[in-house]
């Protein structure tokens, strides 16, 4: 499981766990399955009606990517020695070498430059292609995270709504002054309140969030391999695409001393 997100939802276990226990004489008050239901079928029914239901289903495929492990980077340095390699042959003219590489590339994005490269195709062309395929991306991945936030907007109003059915129906037996049955109706008034708000804010926005955050990755990797296939049909040398990939990569570098080489200077330097 991604760690940032097992993080979080312990730390929001602990947060319901303090507001249930230790500041309610009844904790089976906060567990209201009318207002719940109100809340979650209010809000689901106005996306269903809001988004087409492709990207819906779509949302439903990328809300697991919350909840798997963070593997972007391990992802994006194969793909890199990947491009390094088909430059390595590129640059000895060796076509069919990068044709049987291009068979184990499973990033689309380089394999379509990188055949586009191969059949000498023009500069502009290649930069104007994958520059449109991640403008597609970009825009499909943040529809998803739009949904979400609407999704959050939605929640509280069906809590207000959960709320005025619970007060209409609490103001139509206050008259007996049972309070057997004023209690569940002011419950379901107060509670659908809570339960929107939580949704929203616990729920909705924090997976916007990682999803919003996720496309910004993609979409820098995507620039990095874009940057190397560029390289690659301009024929700049395998060694300088690798050198210029792996600067790209490295982040919080200093630019002007490589903190390795000042490790082995303060280790090599006599002590006084």
């Amino acid at each position: 499981m991604n760690p940032s997100t097992l993080i979080g939802m312990v730390a929001s276990a602990l947060l319901l766990m303090t507001v249930v226990l230790f500041t309610a004489q009844a904790p089976s008050s906060f567990f209201n399955l009318p207002g719940l239901a109100i809340v979650l079928t209010g809000t689901l029914a106005a996306s269903f009606i809001s988004y087409p239901l492709a990207e819906m289903q779509r949302l439903c495929r990328q809300i697991a990517v919350v909840f798997r492990r963070e593997s972007q980077q391990s992802e994006l340095d194969a793909d890199l020695d990947q491009l390094v390699e088909m430059s390595r042959h590129w640059s000895r003219g060796n076509i069919r070498a990068i044709e049987s590489a291009l068979e184990g590339v499973t990033n689309p994005f380089l394999r379509t430059g990188m055949q586009m490269v191969i059949a000498n195709s023009r500069e502009e062309e290649i930069r104007e292609m994958l520059r449109w395929r991640m403008v597609r991306v970009k825009a499909r991945e943040r529809t998803e995270a739009q949904i979400l936030r609407t999704m959050a907007i939605y929640a509280p109003a069906f809590g207000m709504l959960g709320t005025l059915v619970g007060l209409i129906n609490m103001l139509e037996v206050i008259q007996a002054g049972d309070l057997a049955i004023i209690g569940p109706r002011l419950a379901v008034a107060l509670m659908s309140t809570f339960y929107g708000i939580l949704l929203a804010n616990l729920v909705f926005k924090p997976i916007a969030v990682k999803l919003e955050r996720r496309t910004e990755a993609r979409l820098m990797a995507m620039t990095m391999i874009l940057e190397g296939i560029m390289m690659v049909s301009k024929r700049r040398l395998p060694a300088f695409i690798e050198e210029a990939l792996n600067t790209y990569r490295i982040e919080h570098r200093d630019e002007m001393r490589d903190p390795r080489q000042a490790a082995a200077t303060d280790l090599s330097s006599p002590t006084s």
